[in-house]
């Protein structure tokens, strides 16, 4: 039996279940996916052999195909949230890490387009860290 998480969007309008096994984990620094996700990167997996089942709210779910790139996102029309979509022609399966509602036994592998970095995004590792909002 192969392995399932479960993921959904922000309002919950959106639930879905990914049947199998991420091969990659990265974290994309490119402007397009800091555009996208307005951060220093994108957390995305990809599997060319999970399966993406929609539980809930398929119809809130809006596509945007950058022009003229291989750049998508699929979001919740409500909310706004990230959600999963299949690319070049249903080959490829990428998933925002922060759309899964169970972790994953992946980390990140590789930074990618590491030339697009963000300005700010140097040194952030050495920042503090707070476990709520600081006071």
């Amino acid at each position: 039996m192969s392995k399932k998480v479960k993921g959904s969007c922000l309002c919950q309008a959106v639930k879905f279940e990914i049947e199998g096994e991420f091969e990659h984990f990265f974290l994309c620094h490119c402007a397009y996916c800091r555009k996208d996700t307005g951060s220093a990167h994108a957390a995305n997996l990809f599997s060319t052999t999970a399966r993406l089942v929609w539980q809930a709210g398929e119809d809130q779910i809006t596509t945007f195909n950058l022009p003229a790139t291989r750049h998508i996102k699929s979001f919740c029309a409500t909310c706004g949230a990230a959600l999963p979509n299949v690319q070049m022609q249903g080959k490829l399966l990428a998933v925002p890490a922060g759309s899964l509602d169970e972790a994953v036994n992946l980390k990140p592998s590789a930074h990618l387009f590491g030339a697009s970095r963000a300005h700010w995004d140097d040194g952030l590792a050495e920042l503090p860290v707070f476990d709520t909002f600081p006071e």
